[in-house]
């Protein structure tokens, strides 16, 4: 169960005998929730996503280490991962005028870079081979903003889609609904929770993104394009990515490819 879920049923003070007492008159209530359990190998395949993770967290360490140091010394270049190279090469030319301590220790940051990039790569191809295994992660693949690692991750850390009761139950569960303050009969829905798996979330809101990157009339859905015309990007979005897991649990609940809407 949630730790969460139990902390209402905690009596004054805290120790063992009490946690106890709380945890059993929390399963006693009919509305509690209960989390189910992984198998052995899914915990394996979970530990190479939260691997891959630590490692893209370092990798971007890294590159903002370079460019901060080289800055100091006025070398710079363009943003972006493949442009690293491009600043070594800059800050090793005479003109740049850098100290040789400062390029040692420049070429100490690039390798160990290196090093974590080969890691990445090493452990993107045991994903991929986990995606191609996986019936439901090559499901989930054919829905457009969802690529190989993000149906991976679905697949790895949602076992039991049934044990939600519909596709909003799962929406709210990412976080991907509005909270609510309603009181007085008053409906009044907020922004959304962001309650629940944060890289799941992500991975949604970054696939809605790319999707709306490219959203042209006649390619796009007609309810997308309508959403754009009337709301910003970023909320536009959050919609999207609410859509999306609820296609999401309809496909891994049904075994269903996706199927492009019909336009009208």
């Amino acid at each position: 169960m949630p730790p969460q879920y139990i902390k209402p049923y905690v009596k004054r003070g805290k120790n063992d005998a009490i946690d106890a007492a709380a945890i059993c008159e929390a399963m006693s209530r009919p509305g509690m929730r209960f989390v189910p359990v992984k198998s052995a190998e899914s915990q394996a395949g979970l530990m190479v996503l939260r691997v891959r993770e630590l490692l893209v967290k370092q990798r971007t360490a890294l590159i903002n280490a370079i460019r901060g140091h080289a800055a100091e010394f006025g070398v710079t270049a363009a943003k972006g991962p493949a442009k690293v190279s491009e600043l070594l090469q800059r800050a090793h030319a005479e003109a740049a005028g850098v100290p040789p301590l400062a390029l040692e220790m420049l070429s100490l940051l690039a390798d160990q870079l290196a090093a974590v990039e080969a890691r990445l790569k090493t452990l993107e191809g045991q994903l991929m081979a986990v995606h191609k295994a996986n019936p439901v992660s090559q499901c989930l693949a054919t829905i457009p903003g969802v690529g190989p690692i993000g149906a991976v991750s679905f697949a790895l850390r949602v076992p039991d889609p049934e044990a939600f009761r519909s596709g909003r139950h799962f929406a709210a569960w990412l976080g991907l609904t509005p909270r609510e303050d309603s009181t007085g009969g008053r409906h009044r829905p907020g922004r959304i929770s962001r309650q629940g798996d944060e890289a799941l979330r992500q991975l949604l809101v970054l696939g809605a993104t790319a999707v709306i990157r490219f959203a042209k009339p006649g390619q796009a859905s007609p309810w997308l394009l309508q959403l754009l015309a009337r709301r910003p990007k970023k909320l536009a979005a959050v919609a999207l990515a609410n859509k999306m897991a609820r296609m999401i649990w309809a496909m891994m609940v049904s075994g269903e490819v996706y199927r492009r809407p019909q336009q009208a």
